[in-house]
């Protein structure tokens, strides 16, 4: 929770920054997943309630980046988690493991131009089992790939999607086998000098543990430039709309600060 408020207190001070005047193609690349610009992203999802249990609560914060490569057609993205989950009650009482989560990493290629209103790239991914904990990470190896569309054609409406899949090739033998779909549409709104909305809730399909989480998410954001520098931070509340099994959050608040560079 403390990572949100500290977003909350950045994004109220963008104002005080020292802007210099966005262009229309700036606005557009800094919400592009494909966008030819190196980046690093500290994003935190924090989920306030469980469905299991409303006492409990959950906090995942991402330190991601971004690295073109090939004059932008090929495009790696490393995210390393750090996570805080339940692991049960005692004397009626939450208990929570903290630690690393798993490092992933996807590299696509990106098959039309860099110029294209519509971008489309895919390539493979990788899961490494970082976790240090049971309870953090899924003490697998996964492989997988990426698909990441992204029209840039309007001036007030950009949208796409990012879809990934991961299934587990080796790991420790005492822990379930993983095999799971992950939708991330993008809608953005740009409401002029920087502010836009934006909604880019993250669906989980678990195949292997015939569960799901199908959210959605209404947040603003605000793009400033200082020096040769794109900061862009954002709060989105994203509610569930549909879940099915165990552990399944009932309200996510994701917000984050990304630096293009």
């Amino acid at each position: 929770m403390k990572q949100l408020l500290l977003l909350l207190l950045l994004f109220s001070s963008m104002k005080t920054l020292a802007q210099q005047e966005l262009s229309e193609d700036e606005m557009k690349k800094a919400n592009n997943p494909l966008a030819n610009a190196k980046a690093i992203n500290l994003q935190n999802y924090y989920v306030p309630t469980i469905y299991d249990n409303a006492d409990m609560h959950a906090n995942s914060m991402l330190i991601r980046a971004v690295i073109p490569f090939a004059k932008g057609k090929i495009l790696t993205r490393f995210t390393m988690p750090f996570n805080t989950n339940p692991t049960g009650l005692q004397n009626d009482m939450a208990k929570y493991a903290s630690g690393t989560g798993d490092l992933s990493f996807f590299a696509t290629y990106t098959f039309t131009k860099p110029t294209s209103h519509l971008l489309i790239g895919a390539g493979p991914q990788v899961s490494i089992p970082t976790a240090n904990t049971d309870y953090t990470g899924a003490g697998k190896w996964q492989l997988g790939g990426a698909l990441i569309i992204f029209n840039t054609a309007s001036p007030i409406l950009q949208y796409g999607a990012l879809i990934t899949y991961l299934g587990s090739i080796a790991g420790q033998q005492d822990r379930s086998n993983t095999s799971a779909i992950q939708i991330q549409p993008f809608f953005l709104v740009q409401l002029g000098k920087g502010t836009y909305l934006r909604s880019t809730a993250l669906s989980t399909i678990n195949i292997e543990g015939d569960t799901y989480n199908v959210p959605i998410g209404v947040g603003i954001g605000k793009v400033a430039k200082a020096g040769k520098t794109v900061f862009n931070i954002f709060l989105e509340p994203q509610f569930t709309l549909l879940h099915y099994g165990a552990g399944q959050p009932a309200l996510q608040l994701f917000g984050g600060i990304n630096c293009q560079f």
